[in-house]
């Protein structure tokens, strides 16, 4: 493997740009000046550094959650399963028909068809892990939340070796993902962990060339959440791309047609249900209001936070959606390989070119982890003090935000 940073192996071939292998050899990284010559301590923290790394800054995450939880009076285990978490554990619990009648949408409303509006992936490992005696149903969601980051973090590990070209880029861009705004969605009762496992592991799949585990991950992130648009299209592209310009065989006409399987099929089983082909998008837009509008609702939202008096957390999310359209300009201007990009900046665009929670923008930008490759590659490249510093800074900040968004702030995430 490489050693410089974005440099692309043959695998990768038209994938990557190549271009990123003219740049100059970086300093050792981060994680090789903590080797301190003993290859089986440094195997070790390659085996265990990914899991050890992102379970420890949950950790920090839940004791704030905590800490925050009875400041305001609330009990932890309720904020673990709040807001989409019931829709989540109902339906696990007692399936699609079976949702407590109390239960409506955004708007106060219930129809027959409002559980629809939720992705059956995660409630099914919900149901799968329930069945382990002794595991309660909110307990399955919470293992099976924190299960999948653990997933999530070894791919991302992988993604950023791979691109960063050292170990420390990988354990760095862990720590980032662990420590982003509303992680704390990570050890709750969302879908957030379990689709941003599998959408890593389908770009692992691309940029190596792996179109079986590319087009099958991506097929499951499909049942999950309906961001897996994003992941459908780059995915199909790429193997496109293999096709026309490396003349490859069958291998990615598997990542074609396996790709958007899942979404397909859960799409045309509720437009089977509401007896309308439209149906699962004219029920978010009944019920949440989530339809796109091209950014049209989110530039008001943001004009409106920076010109007046409004919140600590709408202010926060305004800073921190522009600190990604940055993030994004610095992938491009790095010359990442281009479905990493292209992944970013489809998130990014489905997630603020839709009106809906203006307060649910960050946790929707979460999948967008790519655009965090650069902040790693930068701290790789600093000195030990610095990068752990800001680390520690970020992992705090980031705990209280999801803290504070799930008690102080009274309105959904």
């Amino acid at each position: 493997m490489s050693t410089t940073p974005g440099a692309i192996d043959p695998p990768l071939g038209d994938i990557g740009n190549t271009a990123a292998t003219q740049r100059k050899q970086p300093e050792p990284g981060l994680l090789d000046r903590l080797r301190g010559g003993s290859s089986r301590g440094h195997r070790l923290i390659i085996a265990l550094g990914p899991a050890v790394v992102y379970l420890a800054i949950r950790l920090v995450g839940l004791l704030v959650l905590a800490w925050l939880s009875a400041a305001n009076d609330e009990a932890l285990v309720d904020n673990l399963r709040a807001w989409d978490g019931q829709w989540y554990l109902e339906i696990a619990a007692h399936g699609y028909g079976g949702v407590d009648r109390n239960m409506v949408d955004g708007f106060g409303h219930r129809y027959p068809e409002t559980p629809l509006a939720f992705f059956p992936g995660y409630p099914l490992l919900i149901m799968a892990l329930s069945w382990i005696p002794g595991v309660s149903v909110t307990g399955a969601a919470v293992i099976a939340s924190l299960g999948c980051g653990v997933v999530a973090a070894y791919g991302l590990a992988r993604l950023g070796r791979r691109i960063g070209g050292s170990d420390g880029v990988g354990l760095l861009l862990v720590v980032l993902f662990a420590a982003a705004p509303m992680s704390v969605v990570l050890s709750m009762a969302y879908s957030e962990a379990l689709f941003c496992a599998l959408a890593v592991w389908a770009l692992i799949g691309v940029v190596e060339r792996n179109w079986l585990l590319a087009g099958l991950c991506c097929a499951g992130a499909g049942l999950v959440r309906p961001t897996a648009a994003a992941l459908i299209a780059v995915v199909g592209l790429a193997a496109l791309v293999a096709i026309v310009r490396r003349r490859e065989t069958w291998r990615p006409w598997l990542a074609i047609v396996l790709a958007p399987a899942g979404m397909l099929l859960y799409i045309g089983w509720v437009g089977l249900q509401t007896s309308n082909l439209t149906g699962y998008f004219e029920l978010q837009q009944r019920g949440w209001s989530s339809a796109f509008d091209g950014g049209k609702a989110t530039l008001t939202f943001v004009i409106k936070t920076l010109t007046g008096n409004r919140s600590v957390l709408e202010t926060f999310t305004v800073w921190i959606v522009l600190a990604a359209l940055v993030l994004l300009v610095l992938c491009v201007r790095q010359r990442m390989p281009w479905p990493l990009v292209a992944f970013a900046a489809a998130v990014v665009v489905l997630d603020l070119g839709s009106d809906g929670l203006m307060y649910s923008k960050v946790r929707l930008m979460l999948p967008a982890f790519p655009l965090l490759i650069p902040v790693a590659i930068g701290l790789s490249r600093r000195r030990t003090t610095t990068a752990v510093t800001t680390a520690v800074l970020l992992v705090f900040f980031g705990s209280w935000f999801g803290a504070y968004s799930l008690t102080a702030w009274q309105y959904a995430i």
